[in-house]
């Protein structure tokens, strides 16, 4: 019985960790300034919908989803259509081909 329960509390713990470390791996200004540089901000706002839905919405759509980050690099990467406050365009593609800074403004815009 004790073994079990000092088992479960290192799974946990484990767990915790893994999450803190993952968190913690995003370099905001980094991501921030890939944001701007893209001018992103165009059509994106943290907390407001723009041309384009607000980061936050993103956020709360993908975060916590195995494919989240994946799906978020895609779209910024591939210039899928997207509909956007006046109609439909193609959405721009980020000027790096990077992939550790795609995932980390990926990880930024799902941490919003």
């Amino acid at each position: 019985m004790k073994l079990t329960k000092i088992v479960a509390s290192l799974a946990v713990a484990a767990l915790a960790g893994f999450a803190t470390q993952s968190m913690a791996a995003v370099d905001a200004d980094a991501a921030q300034a890939l944001f701007k540089k893209n001018k992103c901000n165009t059509c994106h706002d943290v907390d407001k919908v723009k041309k384009g839905p607000s980061l936050k919405s993103i956020g709360a759509k993908y975060k916590g989803k195995a494919d989240g980050q994946a799906t978020v690099v895609k779209a910024m990467t591939t210039g899928p259509k997207v509909k956007t406050a006046d109609g439909e365009e193609e959405h721009k593609v980020l000027d790096t081909k990077d992939a550790a800074a795609q995932k980390n403004l990926a990880d930024w815009i799902l941490a919003q």
